[in-house]
């Protein structure tokens, strides 16, 4: 099965369309196949498969990411709904490093982003009841996770809403300013 990729600005995050199969029925897609990503530059071997459900339009989760030596890999997709999916380069000596890229996902795109290790991601939620789904290739570790201000000027990110808008945890509005971060990623 086929898939559709492009490269976003962050060098080796993408977006990935599987194919899908159809007819009047529904449809059939492969989610992931280690071979066929791999053939299109993607090294990844997931070890644990998550869900986030958020109830509401306009929730934002990130900037996260976790260090080394449990910096995480992400392929992430919306298995219901539609978000707005963000990766910024946190990977000192990177030519994007502090850069941004985004892309819609959707249940019914099916697109998937992938976000190299060494990233910080983050969504914010468009419709109600969405359902994310991503495969790390590491275990979430909570200690030291990475948490950077998912507003902050420096990096710029346009998340469509405004900040009286966005519905936030306590943890991610105090995330760390883009100037009081110290990269572990080199």
């Amino acid at each position: 099965m086929k898939i559709e990729v492009t490269q976003l600005a962050v060098p080796g995050a993408m977006v990935i369309r599987p194919g899908r199969h159809g007819d009047a029925r529904g449809y059939f897609s492969e989610l992931f196949n280690q071979a066929r990503y791999a053939e299109h530059g993607i090294d990844f071997n997931p070890v644990q498969e998550n869900l986030a459900f958020s109830a509401e339009p306009n929730i934002v989760r990130g900037l996260h990411a976790q260090p080394p030596p449990v910096a995480q890999a992400k392929l992430v997709r919306a298995a219901r709904g539609r978000i707005f999916d963000v990766v910024v380069d946190a990977r000192e000596g990177s030519p994007a490093f502090g850069q941004w890229a985004g892309a819609e996902l959707s249940a019914e795109t099916g697109d998937q982003l992938f976000v190299p290790a060494g990233c910080l991601h983050g969504y914010a939620t468009r419709t109600a009841d969405c359902e994310v789904v991503y495969l790390v290739d590491a275990p979430y570790e909570p200690k030291g996770e990475i948490n950077v201000l998912w507003n902050d000027p420096e990096i710029g990110i346009d998340w469509g809403l405004g900040a009286d808008e966005a519905i936030l945890s306590a943890k991610d509005a105090a995330g760390t300013p883009w100037a009081d971060f110290e990269t572990p990623f080199v």
